[in-house]
């Protein structure tokens, strides 16, 4: 029996009240959301990582290369980017002998497109998008076919294309598009003319349904048309304003993503600790997210506004192992490439009468720690957790309710089955963007990831089988090995008769050289 964590019957009004803190400084953005003061959520934005895609320029037509079929795009960069035929808007036009299909064919061996060179012309100004950051010495690859992301659609402003993500199930797919086409002509014309002529007739503009929005409710499908078209309409003024080489939109940044994406009926407040970006921010939530403006607060405390909520100590204890829970049990969570298990243990926890109850009791603590580190620590995919095991029945009907509860606020799709033959509950939540350890982390070089690295007694037999594979193989007048100071220590102390044994089997002598920048499994042997 399979359970969807978003349950229709959960009371929403039980949910905690929300609040955003946000840290800014030029090199980082850090956002924490925050539900009774505790950390659900962290997400982080650096500087000099974000990208280009997304942005979209006003580019001048450099060069046309007829024998690519591609075109230099000066946009104001410091290398010309790069656009392709394929990419062409008009090229792409005459793809769609179906403009309403769901998915609209996209094998270019089936297509027969006009040659470049008869659609664009050297010094011709072209509105394009990135998709494709500069890498080395090739730079951004480029598109017409502009497209901006919004919360759960996709506009695509110079087509007429509605459809949906393929990911969702068929059966649901046909009644959602109907839904959204009904949706996107009850909003048309422009929406900064108050006019209503004969625009109203038209979709001005094509959308496609993103994955995450299957379960969104027609407000917030409609807040999401009413913002992305009113984006397209203000790009389509600054193209007329600004001059060629000009950027005329930027993908959001974290900061405007927390308004977009992050802001609900529960969202208490949004504290920021910028007097600038708090003035940026207010512009931009008053023209497109009214509704979050007046929840928008400047901090101004002494105090760093993490400090206030110990949110670095939440976020370092996150890319730990275990996690302590404060009955005295413990969780230990371990992420790997395929799935993420979730070990549930007791501890030091016995307050209760008897032992059924201490594990029942140490489960229902771990439901709603285990709920609140997968969206702290953003784990997506697989997740296997591995519960105390239960004799009672009951008991497991209880605690996996209690983990549907807390993974009901998660806003991030989650399905969780029920125990297992083995005990076990296994669970799929969406990959929205890499976990917080990947974001923060990089496997260690001394252990390449593992986690563990070899004792020094195996490094020491490792170095005596390679010496011998080495006087077997050469006849070397001396053998020199460099090693860590443990490794050394010990060669010299408990393992010196072996070594001594070892150099006299092979009639070379071995001498020795302790190397503190050597890791403990890095050895060097050089033959003398």
């Amino acid at each position: 029996m399979v359970f969807n964590s978003l349950f229709d019957k959960f009371d929403y009004s039980l949910v905690m009240q929300k609040e955003i803190l946000i840290n800014w400084s030029p090199q980082e953005t850090r956002v924490a959301v925050l539900e009774q003061g505790s950390v659900q959520e962290m997400h982080l934005e650096r500087t000099l990582e974000r990208g280009l895609v997304g942005n979209v320029y006003m580019g001048k037509v450099s060069r046309v290369l007829p024998g690519m079929q591609s075109a230099f795009i000066d946009v104001g960069l410091e290398r010309a980017a790069f656009l392709h035929v394929a990419d062409l808007q008009s090229s792409i036009a005459a793809r769609h002998s179906e403009p309403h299909t769901t998915t609209p064919p996209t094998n270019p061996a089936e297509l027969t497109l006009t040659p470049i060179e008869k659609q664009v012309f050297e010094g011709q100004i072209l509105m394009v998008q990135v998709i494709k950051d500069p890498i080395g010495t090739k730079g951004a690859r480029l598109t017409t076919q502009i497209s901006l992301a919004g919360r759960v659609l996709v506009f695509l402003p110079k087509d007429e294309h509605i459809g949906v993500s393929q990911k969702i199930p068929l059966e649901q797919r046909n009644a959602l598009k109907q839904r959204l086409q009904k949706l996107v002509l009850s909003v048309t014309g422009d929406p900064n003319s108050s006019s209503s002529t004969d625009q109203s007739a038209r979709i001005w503009g094509g959308f496609i349904l993103r994955t995450n929005g299957e379960e969104a409710s027609d407000a917030e499908l409609l807040e999401d048309i009413k913002y992305l078209r009113k984006a397209w309409f203000r790009m389509k003024d600054l193209s007329n304003k600004l001059p060629p080489k000009s950027i005329v939109h930027q993908d959001l940044s974290l900061l405007q993503r927390v308004l977009r994406d992050f802001v609900d009926e529960h969202t208490h407040s949004i504290k920021i600790d910028s007097r600038e970006q708090f003035e940026l921010l207010s512009s931009f939530a008053n023209e497109f997210m009214p509704a979050a403006a007046s929840k928008l607060e400047r901090y101004s405390g002494e105090r760093p506004i993490f400090d206030l909520f110990n949110i670095d100590d939440e976020v370092n204890k996150a890319l730990g192992r275990r996690v302590d829970l404060k009955s005295g049990g413990y969780l230990v969570i371990d992420q790997t490439e395929a799935l993420t298990t979730v070990d549930v243990n007791t501890g030091g926890f016995v307050g209760a009468r008897n032992f059924d109850d201490t594990i029942f009791k140490t489960n229902l603590e771990a439901a709603g720690s285990i709920a609140r580190q997968l969206r702290l620590r953003n784990l997506g995919g697989i997740v296997v957790v591995d519960f105390i095991d239960m004799v009672k029945e009951d008991h497991k009907v209880a605690v996996l309710s209690e983990f549907q509860k807390h993974l009901s606020k998660d806003r991030v799709k989650t399905v969780v089955s029920s125990f297992s033959s083995l005990g076990l509950v296994e669970l799929t939540r969406k990959r929205t963007r890499e976990s917080l350890a990947q974001l923060l982390c990089k496997p260690c070089e001394i252990c390449s990831g593992r986690g563990i690295v070899k004792t020094a007694r195996t490094v020491v037999y490792d170095i005596f089988r390679e010496i011998l594979r080495e006087a077997r193989q050469f006849n070397p007048a001396e053998i020199k090995v460099m090693a860590s100071p443990e490794v050394i220590d010990l060669m010299m102390d408990e393992e010196n008769q072996h070594l001594a044994g070892l150099s006299e089997f092979i009639g070379k002598p071995i001498s020795l050289k302790p190397e503190s920048s050597l890791g403990p499994e890095t050895y060097d042997i050089v033959l003398l």
